[in-house]
C-alpha cells in the first residue's frame, strides 16, 4: 500500500468514525467497531475499510488475550483515525498533569544546547553530561543525539528517569528561557494535540542536599523562583494572545524527600519549605495578575522512603499556610513504594496530614491486591524451586519482611536463605499471601473510599505508571475504568511527554483500547476535556458530522 492509499483510507475511517460515534452518542470502542462491521456497501462504506476494522478488532483481541502488544494497535490504520478524530474534537483537551522538564521537543532544546556547548562553559557543561549519561554521550552533533538522551528506554527505572531529565533542566538557565519554553510548550499541544488547557508542574527551587546532586544544574546562580514563575506566566500569556481561549495553571513543585532542601542556608527541610512557601505568597502580592493562575501547588519526587506521618509534618505547615491563603493541594503519590501497604500508607497521610485535593498517579489505589501477591508469590515460588537467591534489596524481599506469618515464621526464611519448601510449607505460604492480600485491599478500600467522600479528584497518567513504576503488568491493567464506576472524579495526564515517547491523544487511545468493551467514547471525552454536559457535547459531535458532510459535498 502506497503513503498516499494509506493516508487515503485513513481519511475513509476517520470520516465513518463521526458518523457512527455521533449518532450513537459516543458507545464503547467494541460496539462502536462491531456497528461498522455490520455496514456494507449500501451504505456506502467501502470494503477495504470494513476488512481494515476487522483487522484492528482481531488484534484487539489478541492484545487482550496477552499474544500482542499495544504499539501494535497504535500503529493501526484504525487507531490513526481515531487520533484525527479527538484532534479534531471541536473543544479542546485540559492537559491535568504535565511536567516542564519533560515535555520540551529535541527540536526546541537543540539550538539552546548547542550555544552552550559552544561556550567557554562549555568544559563545565560537558563533564556534567558525562556525569550523568554516561562517557558516550557526547558530542550531541544534532537533534536526533538529543532525543535519545532524553527519552527513557525500555528497561530504564525510575531513578534513571529523573537524571535524565537533567538536559531540558540545563537550557531553563533564566526568566527569558522559561517565557520561550513556556510558549513553544502552548503551541505545540494546541496545535498538534488538540489541548487547550495545561497544568504545568515545575521545579520551583533546585536547592538540593540530594545524595547523587544529579539535581544541581551549573551557571543558575542567577535564577531565582520568581523568575521561572514570571517567566512561565509571559510564555503562556504570549500565546494566549494568539489563541484567546487557551488556558493554563502554574503548579510549582516541590520534592518532597527529607534529604531535598538546601543545606548551604537552611538547618532543615521544614525551614527550606517555609521560607519558599512565604516566598510564594511575596510573589502573589507583587504581582496580582498571576492569581487567576497560580493557586495551587505539588509535591514531588521518589516516595518509597516516604510514607511515615513524620514525613508529612516537615511540610504541613507551610501547605496549611498556603490553603488559608486559597491554594489547593496537589500531591505525587501512591506512584511507587516499597510495598503495596506502604504505598497506601502514603496516599492516607497525604489525605489526612495534608489534605490534599487531587492526587497525582494514584496507582497504589488502583493495583488488585489478591493478584499482586499471588504474582509475588508465584514469582518467589519459582526461585525457590531453582534454588535462585531473592534479592534482599527488592520489592520481593520487601514484601515478604512486612507479611504477618506467625507461627509459620521459619517459612519466610526459607525462602529468604533459598531452601527449598515442602508440599505443606507451600500451603502455608498460600494461606500467609492470602491474608496479606486481604488486609491490604480493606486498607486499599477504605483509603480510597475516604477520598472519593472529600472529593479528592485523582489524575490517571498510564504511560508513565506503566513504564515507570513497573507495578502493572500492562496498559490494559491500568485501572482508569475500575476508578471512573467507583464514582472519582478523573483526570488524564501525560508526565513528561516526551521523554515517555507518549503524548495526550496517545493517552487517550491507550485508555480506550485498555477497556474496549465498557469504557464509552463519551464519558472519554468527558474527563478529558473536563465538560460534564452530555447534551451539548452529543450537539459537538453532531456538528462534527455536518461539517464532515458539507466537507465531502465541497
Amino acid at each position: 500500500m502506497t503513503e498516499e492509499t494509506h493516508t487515503a483510507l485513513i481519511h475513509k475511517i476517520y470520516k465513518i468514525f463521526i458518523d457512527i460515534i455521533s449518532e450513537t452518542n459516543g458507545i464503547s470502542l467494541h460496539d462502536t467497531l462491531e456497528l461498522i462491521e455490520h455496514s456494507n456497501e449500501d451504505d456506502g462504506i467501502d470494503p477495504e475499510v470494513i476488512n481494515t476494522i476487522k483487522s484492528f478488532k482481531d488484534i484487539l483481541f489478541k492484545y487482550h488475550e496477552q499474544k500482542e502488544d499495544i504499539s501494535i494497535l497504535l500503529a493501526h490504520p484504525v487507531a490513526k483515525s481515531l487520533f484525527l478524530f479527538f484532534k479534531d474534537f471541536p473543544i479542546s483537551f485540559m492537559e491535568e498533569h504535565i511536567h516542564l522538564s519533560g515535555s520540551l521537543s529535541p527540536s526546541f532544546i537543540y539550538p539552546h544546547l548547542k550555544k552552550m556547548l559552544q561556550s567557554p562553559q562549555k568544559d563545565i557543561y560537558e563533564k556534567k553530561i558525562k556525569s550523568i549519561y554516561g562517557e558516550k554521550s557526547l558530542p550531541i552533533k544534532n537533534e536526533n543525539d538529543l532525543k535519545k538522551l532524553i527519552t527513557i528506554k525500555d528497561n530504564e527505572d525510575f531513578e534513571t528517569y529523573l537524571k535524565i531529565l537533567f538536559l531540558t533542566k540545563l537550557i531553563l538557565n533564566s526568566r527569558e528561557m522559561h517565557k520561550k519554553a513556556a510558549y513553544h510548550l502552548a503551541q505545540e499541544l494546541f496545535t498538534q494535540y488538540n489541548v487547550g488547557k495545561v497544568r504545568l508542574k515545575f521545579t520551583y527551587s533546585r536547592g538540593t542536599t540530594y545524595e547523587d546532586e544529579s539535581d544541581l544544574i551549573p551557571g543558575i546562580e542567577n535564577l531565582s523562583p520568581d523568575d521561572v514563575i514570571l517567566g512561565l506566566y509571559d510564555g503562556f500569556m504570549e500565546f494566549k494572545k494568539e489563541v484567546p481561549s487557551f488556558d493554563f495553571v502554574l503548579s510549582p513543585c516541590f520534592r518532597k524527600e527529607s534529604t531535598f532542601f538546601d543545606n548551604r542556608k537552611f538547618k532543615d527541610k521544614t525551614s527550606h519549605f517555609n521560607y519558599l512557601v512565604q516566598s510564594i505568597l511575596k510573589l502573589l502580592e507583587k504581582n496580582p495578575e498571576l492569581r487567576p493562575y497560580l493557586d495551587e501547588v505539588d509535591t514531588v519526587g521518589d516516595e518509597k522512603n516516604h510514607y511515615r506521618k513524620s514525613h508529612f509534618f516537615e511540610m504541613q505547615k507551610g501547605l496549611r499556610k498556603l490553603q488559608f491563603h486559597g491554594f489547593k493541594i496537589r500531591s505525587h503519590h501512591g506512584e511507587t513504594w516499597l510495598t503495596l501497604k506502604k504505598g497506601i500508607q502514603a496516599v492516607d497521610n497525604a489525605l489526612n496530614i495534608w489534605n490534599i485535593d487531587t492526587l497525582e498517579h494514584g496507582l497504589s489505589l488502583g493495583v488488585n491486591p489478591n493478584y499482586y501477591f499471588h504474582r509475588l508469590y508465584q514469582r518467589v515460588l519459582k526461585k525457590n524451586k531453582t534454588g535462585q537467591k531473592i534479592d534482599v534489596q527488592g520489592r520481593d524481599c520487601q514484601e515478604l519482611l512486612e507479611m504477618k506469618w506467625g507461627k509459620y515464621s521459619d517459612i519466610k526464611k526459607k525462602l529468604l536463605n533459598s531452601s527449598k519448601l515442602s508440599d505443606k510449607d507451600i500451603e502455608a505460604f498460600i494461606k500467609v499471601k492470602f491474608h496479606t492480600a486481604l488486609e491490604v485491599e480493606r486498607y486499599q478500600h477504605d483509603v480510597l473510599n475516604r477520598a472519593i467522600d472529600k472529593n479528592v479528584s485523582l489524575t490517571a497518567l498510564p504511560s508513565s505508571n506503566r513504564k515507570l513504576t513497573t507495578f502493572l503488568p500492562d496498559y490494559r491493567d491500568h485501572p482508569f475504568s475500575w476508578w471512573e464506576k467507583k464514582g472519582i472524579t478523573l483526570g488524564i495526564g501525560t508526565d513528561n511527554y516526551i521523554t515517555l515517547k507518549t503524548n495526550f491523544i496517545q493517552e487517550m487511545l491507550i485508555i480506550l483500547f485498555s477497556d474496549p468493551f465498557n469504557l464509552k467514547i463519551m464519558k472519554l471525552i468527558m474527563v478529558a476535556t473536563g465538560e460534564s454536559r452530555r447534551p451539548y457535547l452529543s450537539h459537538l459531535l453532531w456538528t462534527m458530522r455536518l461539517s464532515s458532510k458539507r466537507s465531502d459535498i465541497k
